[in-house]
């Protein structure tokens, strides 16, 4: 039996970012985030590490909740995590999520290479900022009804703003 190495979403990318919405949607009384709510971050979790990317995620690194850091710890950890990562993916959520939009804008002044997650035909509710940041930054939008059926979009977006990225010279 052979086993097959999956094809890496793109030569040279090893790790990614992951960001969304979180604190705001733990539940006080369990400490974590619902099930319905971590299945889109599992679902890209599991599908970067397929792929054999590194994955942060704080999501994931808190236990959904339940080993929420201080804000001390967090805040330079997922900078850090952020400025380590070769690709920056996020949902920036609606309503917004702060945090998440914070990491966008470190990702952004450290000159990552953004893909950005919008619900399809919600994207009126996100902020200008959130809409216009490819005037400013390398970004690539993936309109989305369903995560795990956008994963073969997300890739494309991954490969076209890295490459955009790495050949700016090429690029139009």
């Amino acid at each position: 039996m052979t086993v097959s190495t999956p094809e890496p979403v793109l030569d040279g990318v090893r790790s990614v970012f992951l960001a969304g919405p979180f604190m705001g949607l733990v539940n006080p009384e369990t400490n974590s985030m619902p099930t319905t709510e971590q299945l889109p971050f599992l679902t890209l979790i599991e599908h970067f590490e397929k792929h054999g990317l590194e994955v942060y995620n704080a999501h994931r690194r808190e236990a959904w909740g339940a080993q929420v850091l201080a804000p001390e710890e967090c805040t330079p950890l997922d900078q850090q995590e952020i400025r380590k990562a070769d690709v920056f993916v996020a949902i920036p959520g609606i309503p917004p999520s702060p945090g998440t939009h914070v990491e966008i804008g470190w990702a952004s002044a450290f000159g990552k290479p953004i893909v950005l997650l919008l619900e399809a035909g919600r994207e009126e509710e996100y902020g200008f900022l959130v809409r216009g940041l490819g005037s400013v930054a390398a970004v690539e939008y993936v309109h989305y009804t369903d995560i795990g059926l956008a994963t073969p979009d997300i890739d494309a977006a991954i490969r076209d703003v890295v490459d955009r990225v790495n050949n700016p010279a090429t690029t139009p």
